[in-house]
């Protein structure tokens, strides 16, 4: 197959800052997606230590319905980090949103760390849990919107996709962090010292993420915004371009001038939630309640799986620069994990060590085909004046209203219907509306961004 044509090259006259592809500038891009989904792997992977620590006295079903509603807290917190980092990283600059909120995160996911359990403090302890994960979902509001537009207005001419997925690597590689640490912490130090104290050292070494965070971003410059063709349409910093238009609200315009795509990034986000959280969060906990697998196990099976996705993720970034279209791959993404969802989780349920193996890395696989290529699908819908603004609460609302509260609903179904397989029928509701809404979204794959 020839390649498709990228994107045409801005002129010579509208190059971004100089630096714009040193290792630093991208690493610094992807970190704080690390430690975001580093924490949020490590909680929903131990939920079922957590559920045991934090919220005693009650059925593993009443106790895993609380940890989880904790972890729907977290999201229910990411529109209004979104509304409020957003609008700064419109106003004030990307740069000052990536310093604050890998700062942010990196205070809760410590705070975690050395949160005293139930038996110590009591009824503190799950209340004062649950605000830590508020106070974390607001800083993660604007963290991988605001690293996904720095990295795709950084990018190079034809290499948006690639350039974007690295947001996604830093996520895949917390997630892989996570569960190399739940797993590590799980078989070396068994069952009753992970309970006593062994569940707090891989949430500590998140401080250690966040600091490297802050020291690489730190002293990044600010992307330039790339003008038209014409000679004298140079690019200006974002900070300082816009004139009378950026004076505006970001999200007052945003909401003004593109209503529809709002609403239709809020759909297909939501699908996009629902389809990670249910098949690289919440499966493990499946196979381990459901199907009995040993809890070692199962995280050692989603280590690898992180492992597969982390090697697709690139390969998909790339394949949408010179290939095939992003929408097109999200859509054949989406319909494949449709097909596969139920044989997926009935393989988790009932199948051999093998089928878990099996379910865990075709999952992780496909879900890979998404994280390489959304990212830059998603912020070249938006032109730059209120692109952090609307892209951040347009995919933070759907991640969180959807998204965050998947395994919550996953369990919800499971325990009203009696069914564990109700939760395959989740996904797949999921994922056809997830295919459905990027076909109805603009493909501006080969466009200019401007």
């Amino acid at each position: 197959m020839a390649p498709l044509q990228p994107e045409p090259s801005a002129p010579p006259n509208t190059t971004h800052a100089a630096g714009r592809s040193s290792r630093r500038a991208l690493l610094a891009g992807a970190i704080g997606n690390i430690l975001e989904w580093y924490d949020f792997g490590l909680y929903g992977l131990l939920a079922p230590v957590l559920a045991r620590l934090f919220f005693p006295g009650q059925s593993h079903m009443a106790a895993l319905l609380e940890v989880y509603g904790g972890f729907a807290a977290g999201f229910a917190m990411r529109p209004l980090g979104a509304v409020v980092l957003g609008r700064w990283g419109d106003r004030i600059g990307r740069r000052f949103v990536l310093v604050v909120s890998v700062a942010l995160m990196g205070a809760a996911t410590v705070a975690i760390g050395v949160l005293p359990s139930y038996a110590v403090i009591g009824l503190w302890a799950p209340v004062l849990l649950i605000v830590i994960r508020l106070f974390q979902g607001f800083s993660v509001g604007g963290e991988f919107v605001g690293s996904v537009t720095y990295l795709v207005e950084v990018a190079e001419p034809g290499r948006r996709g690639l350039t974007g997925s690295l947001a996604n690597i830093g996520s895949t590689v917390g997630m892989l962090l996570a569960a190399g640490a739940a797993a590590l912490a799980a078989a070396w130090a068994g069952p009753k010292l992970l309970e006593g104290w062994a569940w707090r050292a891989p949430f500590l070494a998140g401080g250690v993420l966040a600091l490297t965070g802050y020291l690489l971003r730190r002293h990044l410059p600010e992307p330039e915004r790339r003008g038209g063709d014409a000679p004298a349409a140079r690019a200006k910093p974002v900070a300082e371009a816009g004139g009378a238009r950026r004076r505006q609200a970001p999200l007052g315009q945003a909401l003004r001038e593109a209503p529809r795509l709002m609403l239709l990034i809020t759909l297909f986000t939501s699908g996009y939630g629902v389809a990670d959280y249910l098949t690289m969060v919440f499966l493990p906990t499946f196979a381990h309640t459901w199907g009995r697998f040993p809890l070692a196990e199962v995280l050692r099976i989603n280590t690898v799986g992180q492992a597969v996705a982390l090697a697709v993720v690139p390969l998909a970034g790339w394949i949408s620069d010179r290939f095939l279209r992003r929408g097109k791959l999200l859509t054949l993404a989406f319909a494949g994990v449709a097909v596969f969802a139920w044989e997926g989780f009935a393989l988790a349920r009932h199948g051999s060590s093998g089928g878990l193996w099996l379910a865990q890395l075709g999952f992780a696989a496909l879900f890979a085909l998404m994280m390489g290529s959304a990212p830059a699908m998603l912020a070249e819908q938006f032109p730059p004046d209120y692109r952090v603004t609307g892209h951040a609460v347009a995919f933070n609302v759907g991640i969180g209203m959807a998204g965050g509260t998947a395994p919550l609903v996953a369990l919800a179904l499971i325990h009203a219907s009696g069914n564990p397989m109700m939760a395959a029928g989740y996904l797949i509701f999921a994922a056809v509306l997830a295919a459905v809404t990027v076909g109805l979204l603009p493909d501006r794959s080969r466009d200019s961004l401007l």
